[in-house]
């Protein structure tokens, strides 16, 4: 609402109305603004411009500084740390310590950069010298940190580039990163850029491979090994550094031991019968539960025998953990019993098939004992499954009885025992009688 006063009305004593006065009861004033107003952004918030090539100049030059001392050289790294930003310019400082200088895409050096000698590729090619350079990325890494992620990345890297590298280059490159990755300080997931096809076509991967896992082999033993390629899942993928026409385990194993890795060769067949166990098993469990008739079921068991040359007591081992996975059981302790014995006297046919040896009854006797105690529910179950394996010539008394006096495992030893007490004595009795009727028919004759 506006108000407007009067302009010959008289104000006050002393003080006049202005001639027109508008009130804006229902409005404010807006405040002037500026236009085309800069504002300083804070130093903190610019981008500093990317040049690894005045952080190689200070490398390189102090590297040059320090000369071939090895010690040296870790400290002036340990130093420079705390003035350079190795954040920030790590692929340059590890290309530098490994090649002399940055490299370009492929594996060759930059040109228009100065390099330095102080550098792997240019070091001595043996076991000791590649220690010594070991040492130097193991303590520059313990006291910085945070270039870990940046060294595993510079490897897989440099496995990429292999092609572009000397013969005496890729030696010294494959011994180092055997003796950091036995050494925990690299990953063994850096050897899948090994598997680049490029990498097998050309036969750079498996040469390679030799020379790192020999230098592996050399600072720790084949379990050790075995137990790294594994946690990173690398256990079943070693016959992918040869071509698909050359990726069998008698090529891999010819070429292993020829090579004087007779190890690892040995382990890369067992790793591979391994994975052929599994599909197998796999294959079982499918063939059960689909209900498959127990004469089809034997007979490609049979065919999978003399295929992959697999033994009877393991594929004893095979066809229990195949029957016991193949139904849901029961989680009541008193109605599991039941459950089993009737779902095993159905494959009872099946194992006596695959028990045609005494060792091979004694390794099912030893999986049934593991498989009760691991899952408690069939704590109780043991003496009964026993029982319908041998009224079903699954299980033999003398398998049985060698199990109860010295084959047994320590698993629930004390359990199983007491239960079989009396089974046990029963066959003894029955053995003796037998034993007894036998001489007494022999004295009538």
């Amino acid at each position: 609402m506006d108000v407007w006063l009067d302009v010959n009305a008289k104000g006050p004593p002393g003080r006049e109305w202005p001639e027109r006065v508008s009130f804006m009861s229902n409005q404010k004033q807006q405040k002037p603004t500026l236009t085309g107003q800069r504002f300083k952004t804070r130093k903190r918030d610019e981008k500093e411009r990317f040049d690894p090539s005045q952080f190689q100049e200070s490398i390189v030059q102090g590297l040059n500084q320090t000369g071939p001392d090895l010690e040296a050289v870790t400290k002036f790294l340990d130093a420079s740390g705390a003035k350079l930003d190795y954040r920030r310019y790590a692929e340059t400082l590890f290309d530098i310590l490994v090649a002399g200088g940055m490299l370009a895409p492929g594996g060759s050096l930059s040109d228009d950069v100065t390099c330095t000698d102080v550098c792997l590729f240019k070091a001595q090619e043996d076991m000791q010298t590649m220690q010594s350079y070991a040492q130097v990325f193991n303590k520059l890494i313990r006291r910085y940190k945070y270039l870990e992620k940046g060294f595993e990345e510079e490897i897989e890297k440099l496995l990429l580039f292999l092609k572009g590298f000397t013969e005496s280059e890729r030696n010294k490159l494959a011994m180092l990163t055997g003796i950091l990755l036995a050494n925990g300080n690299l990953s063994a997931s850096i050897l899948s850029s090994l598997f680049n096809e490029n990498l097998v076509k050309e036969g750079v991967s498996a040469p390679f491979a030799v020379k790192l896992f020999k230098s592996w082999l050399s600072e720790k033993d084949i379990s050790s090994l075995a137990a790294s390629l594994r946690k990173v899942g690398m256990d079943n993928r070693l016959m992918e550094l040869f071509p698909a026409n050359k990726r069998s385990c008698e090529h891999f194993s010819k070429y292993f031991t020829d090579a004087g890795l007779k190890e690892l060769a040995d382990f890369a067949r067992n790793q591979q019968s391994l994975g052929a166990r599994k599909e197998l098993q796999k294959e079982l469990e499918e063939q059960m539960s689909r209900g498959d008739p127990l004469r089809d079921i034997i007979a490609y068991i049979r065919e999978e025998i003399k295929k992959n040359n697999i033994s009877e007591q393991t594929m004893i081992g095979l066809i229990w953990s195949s029957v016991m996975s193949s139904v849901e059981w029961n989680k009541k302790e008193e109605l599991v019993t039941e459950q089993a014995i009737k779902h095993l006297k159905q494959y009872s046919p099946l194992l006596k098939a695959f028990t045609s040896q005494g060792l091979s009854e004694l390794t099912l006797l030893l999986k049934i004992q593991e498989y009760c105690y691991d899952n408690i529910h069939f704590m109780k179950a043991f003496q009964k499954i026993v029982v319908l394996f041998y009224k079903a010539d699954v299980l033999s008394e003398e398998a049985i009885l060698k199990w109860y006096n010295e084959a047994h495992l320590a698993k629930g030893k004390s359990v199983f025992l007491e239960q079989m007490k009396k089974f046990v004595e029963w066959l003894k009795n029955a053995e003796e009688e037998s034993e007894s009727e036998e001489e007494e028919d022999e004295e009538a004759d």
